[in-house]
């Protein structure tokens, strides 16, 4: 099936400009809109939106806020949140593929990520819940410190207020030489943080119950977790699946074997051909 790359360039309502990826077939059986890991570049996505647009599926990856194209930089005046992501970059993206649908022909949608982007992406289902009858989850989960297995999970209330503490101290959180992330805004990390204390998703300076939206949500989500993912582990998607009640879940998981490279957080990407087929199987 033949491919097409293609680059929007994108403006939100206050002013964020932006890139949007698409990967488009030529007969597209579906829309995906897919949201990076914290700190990845959405062009680090390419090689798994070739292999799922080889599979008819017409892929637009978004790009965060401060990373990538992203004309902005997080710093001691440039600041963000979960608010800003989706209030005004994921509906500016969105836009692109209701476009494409009357250009085109209606499809039906579904919307993804990696890690954060999972959440991200399960929070915007939540504010329009009529909207994506799929979501597609690889690697990700709510960073709620009970999910996680013990001992880890012991540390991590300590690791959340000292990841909000010095990005508060310093600006931003030097994510790259913690080796978490990439550089953050402190306003990103803070909602972050407060979501693995608490188990509950908010967003400062937004006034929705986004946590019971949640559960609004309606469909089924397909979960592909990495078999030696400490970052993400199985409890990690179970909790975040458990916020959907609505929504039919199938999880699989991946190892080393079957992808190739090795079952973690972020290897997959190098050669996403596994990940891809378990994410497309699941809409036959």
């Amino acid at each position: 099936m033949t491919v097409d790359s293609h680059t929007s360039p994108l403006q939100t309502a206050d002013g964020h400009r932006f890139d949007l990826l698409h990967c488009l077939p030529t007969h597209p059986r579906a829309r995906l809109l897919w949201l990076p890991a914290l700190g990845v570049a959405a062009r680090h996505y390419l090689p798994l939106a070739q292999a799922l647009a080889a599979d008819g599926i017409a892929v637009y990856l978004h790009e965060w806020r401060g990373n990538g194209s992203s004309a902005l930089r997080p710093s001691r005046s440039q600041d963000w949140g979960y608010r800003q992501i989706l209030e005004y970059d994921l509906p500016a993206s969105q836009q692109v593929l209701a476009a494409h649908d009357a250009q085109d022909g209606a499809l039906p949608w579904i919307i993804g990520g990696h890690s954060l982007g999972g959440q991200l992406a399960c929070l915007h289902a939540g504010r329009v819940p009529s909207v994506f009858p799929r979501l597609w989850l690889v690697a990700s989960g709510t960073p709620w410190w009970r999910s996680f297995p013990a001992p880890r999970r012991w540390s991590l209330p300590l690791a959340y207020r000292f990841l909000a503490w010095l990005a508060q101290r310093t600006g931003v959180l030097p994510g790259r030489r913690l080796g978490f992330g990439g550089t953050e805004a402190r306003g990103l990390i803070a909602d972050w943080s407060r979501v693995g204390l608490s188990s509950r998703y908010a967003a400062a300076g937004l006034d929705e119950d986004l946590d019971g939206q949640l559960q609004r949500v309606q469909g089924h989500a397909q979960a592909v977790l990495m078999a030696d993912d400490w970052l993400a582990p199985a409890g990690s998607m179970q909790a975040l699946l458990q916020k959907l009640p609505q929504v039919q879940a199938t999880t699989c998981t991946l190892d080393a074997a079957t992808l190739g490279v090795r079952a973690d957080h972020f290897h997959w990407m190098k050669a996403p051909q596994a990940v891809a087929g378990a994410l497309t199987r699941s809409f036959e």
